[in-house]
């Protein structure tokens, strides 16, 4: 089961009761998308074991984005950490953790291994795959796919009757067919391939056709959603989308599930930004520190 849990929801500037948006995965380890200022107690206060991260993904260079990775890092190699650390970044990154390490305190003790991405698969292993594409946001800025691979679902009942127990399940799925009782038994007569989840990560962006295209029948999609209408000219200038823009890409992706994210402080009460998204999108929610959606 896949596990996604919200750990900021705010925009640039956090406030006494949020910090800025990030959010982890975790699917037999820990997957960290954006690093907010805090992130590693965040991750401590929703049991998130930061011990178990496998890569860092940084969508852009906004400080707000990567802040915590001082924190993170140092936090990381004090609890004893050896294995190499990945993180995953827009150009840029490389020359930023850089200087960030050259801070004689900071460099830890484990390996740090950057690698610049742009677009394509940039993760893969034999549970799921990540994907990034470029989206619009005035630097260079990354949205992110999260997608299971697909799994062999099993019709129990009728593998039972058949002879199909215990250890045979995996080495049916494993060989395609098996053979009891002298009738070989193909693996599709007791089972059928389904479709993994698919997550989706807008990183900060504008309305573009890149995010509504990755999106496509997503199972969630996290979206910026800085601004509501009313302040569209001031979310065109600063590049970000309001709840409608969401709204309207959720929609035309097919997607079953749209979180909202990032939001202006000067949104007091975030009803407001919900209710503009949910007007074109019904099945939509606001991102809530702590939040946890399983997959």
């Amino acid at each position: 089961m896949i596990k996604l849990t919200i750990l900021g929801t705010t925009g640039a500037l956090p406030n006494a009761s949020h910090l800025p948006s990030c959010f982890g995965v975790k699917y037999r380890g820990t997957y960290l998308f954006d690093a907010c200022e805090g992130v590693q107690r965040q991750m401590m206060k929703y049991k998130i074991s930061y011990g178990s991260i496998e890569f860092i993904f940084i969508s852009h260079l906004h400080a707000d984005h990567w802040l915590g990775l001082p924190g993170l890092i140092q936090s990381i190699n004090l609890n004893g950490r050896k294995k190499e650390l990945k993180i995953f970044g827009p150009k840029g990154i490389k020359e930023l953790i850089e200087k960030l390490l050259s801070i004689k305190w900071l460099k830890p003790a484990f390996e740090i291994k950057v690698k610049e991405i742009k677009s394509g698969k940039f993760f893969e292993n034999e549970l799921f795959e990540c994907r990034a594409f470029e989206v619009e946001h005035g630097c260079p800025a990354l949205g992110a796919v999260f997608e299971e691979k697909e799994k062999i679902k099993f019709d129990e009942k009728k593998a039972k009757k058949l002879g199909i127990r215990g250890k045979l399940f995996r080495e049916i799925e494993k060989k395609g067919k098996i053979k009891i009782g002298g009738k070989i038994i193909a693996l599709e007569e007791i089972a059928k391939k389904v479709k993994g989840k698919k997550i989706v990560y807008s990183g900060d962006t504008q309305k573009c056709r890149s995010l509504t295209e990755n999106a496509e029948n997503a199972d969630v999609l996290i979206c910026d959603s800085s601004f509501v209408e009313k302040d569209k000219e001031l979310a065109e200038e600063k590049m970000h989308c309001t709840a409608k823009d969401a709204g309207e890409m959720a929609k035309k992706a097919k997607v079953k599930k749209l979180i909202l994210t990032h939001f202006s402080n000067r949104y007091a009460d975030r009803k407001i930004i919900l209710r503009e998204a949910k007007e074109i999108f019904k099945n939509t929610e606001l991102a809530e520190e702590g939040k946890e959606i399983l997959l």
